[in-house]
């Protein structure tokens, strides 16, 4: 088959087609068919809706958990001091998360009861605490 062909076949492409069926009227039947039948359609999606509410709790119970956060934690990040590691390729992260925790640390004065901010701060700490280590590894 060569190209003249091809195009012969797309050209005949371009008809309209007439279905084998009449297909209006099962859609008007559909569109008419009784209240009661929807009805049954509704409490076919219901477990659907009760999971997504289930799932939802548990989100905003996992969202709260993170919310509290012990007082210890909550010591340490206030105690924290700037901290100057030995090794030259880590003091410039060092800088950088002192710096981060400082901001965050007056963000939080603003808004004490920001879950975000507390995240954010209990996360800065943590990666100081990982360059820490970084910095014991590398002696």
């Amino acid at each position: 088959m060569n190209e003249l062909d091809y195009l012969r076949q797309m050209r005949s492409l371009n008809r309209p087609v007439v279905p084998h069926r009449d297909l209006w009227a099962g859609i008007e039947a559909r569109l008419d068919e009784a209240p009661g039948a929807s009805a049954v359609r509704h409490r076919r999606a219901r477990p659907w809706l009760m999971a997504a509410a289930i799932a939802g709790v548990a989100v905003l119970g996992g969202g709260l958990g993170l919310h509290l956060v012990s007082p210890d934690d909550s010591a340490r990040m206030a105690a924290g001091s700037a901290w100057k590691p030995s090794d030259p390729r880590l003091s410039g992260a060092a800088v950088e998360l002192d710096a981060a925790r400082m901001e965050l640390t007056q963000a939080m004065q603003d808004s004490p009861d920001s879950a975000a901010l507390q995240r954010l701060l209990l996360r800065t700490e943590r990666q100081r605490d990982r360059l820490r280590n970084l910095e014991k590894q590398a002696g």
